[in-house]
């Protein structure tokens, strides 16, 4: 087994952090702008210092020579579907995928079975993250009652309850009326809201995108404005209101247009891209295999090229994975009747790295600063996506020159569907570290001195 998932240390299994001394890795800060070789030292939970050969005794030295040192990896897009589909991923197995992935925090999506709708159903999930998952889970409201459209959930009461965003994620809130209340209570607690953008009148039964290569396979289309059109009415609705409007997966060159046009507005708004959009294009679809059916589906290669042009200048800021798992017996299904998604947390770093900073799209700082920094900036988690001294010990240690292939075999995560088993890749997670914990390390390569 060449490498694997160091045992977790759950929050209340009585663990304590470590004195930590992180030596000789080229630091990437995003808070501080700090780009240089040197030490990190990480103490009770927090970080202490960062600098030139520090001098101090730790618990644990590690030796990062070579290797990229960022915040902890932040995630605001999985699916943990728990409660109710356990079979599928839970706030565990998916905890531990994002820590074997680099990431300290991930924010799962409401769209469970029964929907994350109540303040107790978020304290489902609150009490057995913080009992058992290695990092930080948190948990995002539902929009509607059960997402079914016609009532506003309690958002109120999940606020109080510690929700950090409301999503009707798996579908759009067609009544702008409606939709228009939820944004203005977002906007009145100063929460964001997250979303997914889809036309339900458009889709048509679609599974693929709406191309020539739908049309030669014989599968219903997806067409660009499914997206581009909920996503001209939600920033509409968001400027109306004065809600923080964040875009999720977007797949479209109208959705870099529309929200570029919005930002130079001076709109608080945002939008993120998923690492399978920004890789994929329909063109690389094998016929069948439905790991290549997501949603939104895989666009043409301009569409991809406008996303990778997007996050070059910034105008998506964010890097999420939509982390979807299904069982493989869902996924032997046809192209029409399979489920949408992807499991995507332990993947996103390694095609990010390959796809978009070795390829010179992005900088190694705009590579932390899209997958923690901003990230943690959207979602007001004070403390993260930083490496400045005071900061929580989240900390992820990473190879960018190691070549492996990706291997669903040693996942974590229970779903095993992606597109990228086999795919050569640079990259690896060395390290990753939650709250002064080490709750992941390669075994290839031991860190420790």
């Amino acid at each position: 087994m060449p490498f694997g998932c160091a045992a977790a240390r759950p929050e209340g299994d009585g663990a304590e952090s470590m004195s930590i001394l992180i030596r000789n890795g080229r630091v990437i800060d995003p808070d501080t702008k700090l780009d240089e070789i040197c030490d990190l030292q990480l103490e009770e939970g927090r970080i202490t210092a960062c600098g030139k050969n520090i001098e101090a005794e730790a618990d644990v030295i590690l030796d990062a020579t070579g290797c990229y040192v960022m915040p902890g990896l932040i995630d605001m897009h999985v699916h943990l579907r728990d409660p109710g589909q356990t079979w599928k991923e839970d706030v565990v197995s998916g905890a531990r995928a994002a820590a074997r992935g680099g990431f300290t925090t991930v924010l799962a999506m409401p769209n469970t079975k029964p929907v994350i709708d109540s303040p107790d159903r978020v304290d489902y999930v609150k009490v057995k993250a913080d009992y058992s998952a290695p990092i930080h889970v948190l948990q995002a409201g539902a929009i509607t009652k059960g997402q079914k459209g016609e009532v506003l959930a309690d958002i109120e009461g999940m606020i109080a309850h510690g929700i950090p965003a409301i999503s009707e994620d798996g579908k759009s809130v067609m009544n702008a009326g409606l939709y228009k209340k939820a944004m203005e209570l977002a906007a009145r607690h100063g929460i964001p809201v997250l979303a997914h953008c889809e036309d339900a009148n458009l889709v048509n039964g679609g599974c693929v995108n709406e191309d020539e290569n739908s049309r030669s396979a014989g599968l219903p289309g997806i067409i660009n404005a499914v997206e581009d059109v909920i996503i001209a009415r939600d920033i509409l609705l968001a400027e109306e209101t004065g809600a923080h409007l964040h875009l999720c997966h977007c797949s479209t060159k109208g959705s870099m247009d529309i929200l570029r046009e919005a930002k130079k507005r001076g709109m608080d708004v945002s939008g993120e891209v998923c690492p399978h959009h920004f890789t994929l294009t329909s063109g690389d679809i094998i016929p069948g295999d439905t790991n290549y059916k997501m949603n939104p589906p895989l666009r043409t290669a301009e569409d991809r090229e406008a996303l990778r042009q997007g996050l070059k200048e910034d105008v998506f800021e964010v890097i999420s994975t939509d982390h979807a798992p299904h069982s493989a017996e869902e996924k032997t299904a046809t192209m029409r009747k399979a489920p949408f998604g992807i499991v995507g947390l332990e993947t996103a770093a390694a095609l990010t790295l390959t796809e978009l900073v070795d390829t010179g799209i992005l900088t190694p700082m705009q590579m932390a600063e899209k997958m923690s920094y901003h990230p943690a900036r959207i979602l007001h988690l004070e403390g993260r996506g930083s490496l400045a001294p005071g900061s929580e010990a989240d900390v992820v240690i990473i190879d960018p020159d190691k070549e492996y292939e990706i291997d669903t075999r040693y996942f974590e995560s229970k779903g095993k569907n992606t597109p990228f088993a086999g795919k050569k890749v640079k990259g690896r997670i060395m390290a990753t570290i939650c709250g002064g914990k080490i709750v992941y390390q390669d075994k290839e390569r031991n860190l420790v001195q």
